[in-house]
């Protein structure tokens, strides 16, 4: 018998594939014009390499994009690496080098990983973030956003991480750390880059309602979006001629309104308090809060505040509301500035340590509870179920009821203005990095702040064998005097080049449209044709992790690109499917610090691509998290062995074997006893097809290798296997197991690739089985089985079922009533 020698058919079929170009994209597109662009989200190359857990997803679009080549889509299914970023950055710095040298190893490592694989790529298309023809056009796009006014330089407070000694968006940080190194993050005022996001905050979330993506992630970005439909109240502050804006969402209970608190960073509390006694007191008390809150794990432990001295004059009547400055008020929510009452918990704590005054209009209905809440004795906060009492036009309606009204009355009245804010901040763009993309701006002394010449990029990072924080904030880039030191593009002065960098997030904005127009090495975003066609990403499959971050700045990138015209498509990823982890084998996320990494190599080598494969497929639902189990590998090396075995019980077309194949019709008349078994088995085919086919569609790839399982051990049971039977299981498998079902349809004569064979098609009239088995009920009671043909008629089914052993004693002696019939399901007969 012949051995299955994986390592010799693995890798002699990788090097056929790329000497024939095969899965160059196009190569099926003489069949149909139908595209099916598949994607995954490219990796950052680490120094570790890939460990058993990272190809889950690549293992599942390769399937799904070999599937869609076989039924004739031209398929996109490109690769490439997100290489800019702060983990290469700390090693250079670590290690005295410059990270282009790590990134061209660890990428290196990393492709060759991946094409042990066997992984269907276009690697004619393969980007790299770090490339300056690639990152010559995310320059190219910032500049873009900077003409449209949507980049813009901010000197505001932002967090600021001291371990990675860079700025970091709000996206960055996780309960109050930061996401990559876990360090607690500071308040720092630094000169930065913002992107104004929060201008397509309302197309952001109404395009959620398009995309086909699981509603949890979904979900996730709306309360990122987080938007807040309220009132904004205007009042002017007594004797200056200062105005202040408060936003409430929750203004039901306006009328409570009796003081008033400002953040202490806020830009207008100097002007607020100038010329007043406490103007010194205050901002020393606001410096000193400020300090406080940039301390690495600072925690709000009780309520802190100090009154600025100055009042505004309250537009619904409750008189003078003093302004005070308040540690919960925060600069960054709402207007930085909040109107407080007694049915807010912090308010009314708040004022209970100050000795505010506080007045109640909004109570339970409840008598006990509505005594409590009217003496100050506890804070009522139930918009939902709460009776107002003020202003008199609502007196005794419910607040939640009462809310349209009450919105008219505001305006009406004009007290406050409808507003709708968002929880989305502006999108902190610069970071104080060298191993970024460069933004391509100058300062000039003279004409401010000027663009880069479009035919002046890429601005590319200079040339130096390592380098060393600044120890002042600021980017490694600004010690390099010969890069930074420039001319002005508009007055040809002196100059410097900016020398923050853009964060990891910018390169993969805009990837996918890259992989569409790459050729010899470079990229154009003119290609408003080749957009039209490909776009949108059909499949888009990682890690949910990305819901907050990635995926809403490539949106936000897309959306402004559709507006200059670049690309015509709303979205950029239309179908999104998540990736659950493959965990250790004790139940921990995979990584070298638990020393629990299993290396794909090593599995490869053992068992093959394959098996490995087929193992990760079967393990359970793609989207839900598993623990490995390398003993589980043995199975799917097994499976494969069975379907090798199989190719014996015919003789097929090779010099290995004799050439006469045997009469199809011989072997299917001495593989089946009877024609009932031969249906049997066709149906089985069928439905198998069938199953394969939608699982994979749906990504339910465990139930798809399921069925293959059942169909192989079908044939492996038989006697002889027909050619056209196992040349549609060796089809069905071959987006599970590329290199075995290639090898073995050579070797039955096939002379084209099977990835470009057609995709099996079921018969619809051959999905159901030929029998049936029905319950025979007695009064309601099942008391027997029949099996029966499929669809036969009632009268049939009464004879047969009436001389069965156990319903004939049930109707001896008996009348019948009536015979209640569901056609190949149950009878019932209705005795007396």
């Amino acid at each position: 018998m012949r051995q299955y020698d994986h390592k010799k058919i693995e890798k002699k079929w990788q090097k056929k594939w790329i000497e024939q170009g095969l899965y160059h994209t196009g190569q099926s597109s003489d069949v149909s014009n139908q595209k099916f662009y598949v994607l995954d989200m490219f990796p950052y190359p680490s120094g570790e390499g890939l460990h058993v857990g990272h190809p889950k997803g690549y293992i599942a679009t390769d399937v799904v994009s070999r599937m869609k080549r076989m039924q004739g889509n031209a398929v996109l299914h490109p690769m490439g690496f997100d290489a800019f970023g702060l983990p290469a950055e700390n090693y250079a710095i670590k290690t005295k080098t410059n990270p282009e040298s790590a990134v061209r190893k660890n990428v290196a490592r990393y492709k060759k990983q991946l094409e042990i694989l066997g992984f269907d790529y276009d690697w004619s298309r393969e980007i790299n973030t770090t490339d300056p023809n690639y990152y010559k056009w995310t320059q190219w796009i910032f500049l873009q956003m900077f003409e449209k006014g949507l980049a813009y330089q901010s000197f505001e407070p932002i967090n600021w991480c001291p371990s990675c000694k860079t700025g970091l968006a709000n996206e960055d940080v996780e309960d109050g750390k930061c996401e990559r190194c876990g360090t607690p993050v500071e308040k720092k005022p630094m000169r930065q880059w913002v992107l104004k996001i929060t201008d397509y905050a309302e197309r952001l979330l109404t395009g959620l309602d398009t995309l086909d993506w699981p509603e949890n992630i979904k979900e996730q970005q709306r309360n990122w979006i987080g938007r807040s439909e309220g009132m904004l109240f205007t009042a002017p502050v007594k004797g200056t001629n200062l105005k202040l804006q408060t936003f409430s969402a929750h203004f039901e209970a306006f009328a409570a309104d009796t003081f008033v608190v400002i953040a202490p960073d806020h830009p207008l509390l100097r002007e607020l308090v100038e010329g007043t006694p406490e103007a010194a007191a205050v901002l020393d008390f606001a410096q000193k809060l400020i300090g406080k809150r940039a301390v690495a794990g600072y925690e709000e432990k009780e309520l802190e505040g100090i009154f600025t001295g100055r009042f505004i004059i309250d537009p619904v009547g409750n008189g003078d509301l003093p302004i005070w400055v308040a540690s919960y008020a925060l600069a960054d929510y709402g207007t930085g500035i909040v109107k407080c009452s007694c049915h807010d918990e912090r308010d009314f704590r708040f004022a209970k340590k100050y000795g505010l005054r506080l007045k109640p209009v909004l109570f339970p209905k409840d008598a006990k509870l509505r005594r409590k809440v009217g003496n100050l004795e506890v804070c009522f906060t139930d918009m939902r179920d709460g009776i107002l009492s003020e202003p008199k036009e609502f007196d005794g309606r419910g607040a939640r009821e009462a809310r349209n009204d009450i919105i008219s009355y505001l305006e009406e009245n004009k007290i406050a203005a409808r507003k709708v804010t968002y929880r989305l901040k502006d999108w902190v763009f610069s970071r104080q990095r060298y191993w970024g993309e460069p933004i391509p701006l100058i300062h000039c002394a003279k004409c401010g702040v000027v663009q880069v010449l479009e035919n002046d990029l890429p601005v590319k990072l200079p040339k130096v064998k390592y380098y060393e924080p600044t120890g002042t904030g600021e980017s490694p880039l600004a010690a390099i005097e010969k890069w930074v030191n420039v001319k002005c593009p508009r007055c040809c002065g002196k100059a410097k080049r900016e020398t923050n960098t853009m964060p990891q997030w910018a390169g993969s904005s805009w990837y996918y449209l890259a992989y569409i127009t790459k050729k010899s090495n470079r990229f154009t975003l003119n290609a408003k044709r080749l957009f039209s066609h490909w776009l949108p990403v059909d499949l888009y499959v990682g890690g949910a992790e990305h819901a907050t971050r990635h995926l809403i700045y490539a949106r936000f990138w897309h959306k402004f690109l559709q507006d200059i015209g670049v690309v015509s498509a709303p979205e950029p990823f239309l179908r999104l499917q998540p990736v659950g982890l493959i965990m250790g084998e004790e139940g921990k996320k995979m990584s070298k610090r638990f020393g629990n990494v299993i290396n794909p190599d090593e599995i490869v080598e053992r068992f093959g691509a394959d098996s490995l494969r087929v193992y990760e497929m079967f393990m359970g639902p793609f989207d839900q998290a598993i623990v490995w189990n390398t003993d589980g590998m043995v199975g799917a090396k097994r499976f494969l062995e069975k379907v090798w075995r199989i190719s014996e019980k015919f003789q097929a077309p090779s010099s290995k074997f004799q050439t006469n194949f045997p009469d199809c019709k011989a072997i299917e008349d001495h593989r089946f006893r009877s024609e009932r078994n031969r249906d049997k088995f066709q149906i089985l085919i069928n439905q198998t097809i069938k199953k394969v086919t939608e699982d994979i569609e749906t990504m339910r790839f465990n139930t798809a290798i399921s069925a293959l399982m059942i169909l192989t051990n079908e044939m492996d049971k038989m006697e002889k296997v027909a050619r056209e039977d196992f040349e549609i299981l060796l089809r069905l498998l071959a987006p599970f197991a590329p290199h075995i079902t290639e090898e073995l349809w050579t070797e039955i004569g096939n002379k084209k690739s099977i990835h470009l064979a057609p995709w099996p098609k079921y018969d619809v009239a051959k999905i159901q089985e030929a029998s049936v088995k029905i319950v025979i009920q007695v009064n309601g009671k099942a008391r027997s089985a029949l099996e029966i043909s499929r669809d036969l008629p009632q009268i049939e089914v009464e004879k047969q079922a009436a001389i069965l052993p156990g319903i004939a004693k049930w109707l001896n002696g008996k009348s019948v009533k009536k015979i209640i019939f569901v056609p190949n399901r149950l009878l019932n007969f209705v005795v007396a």
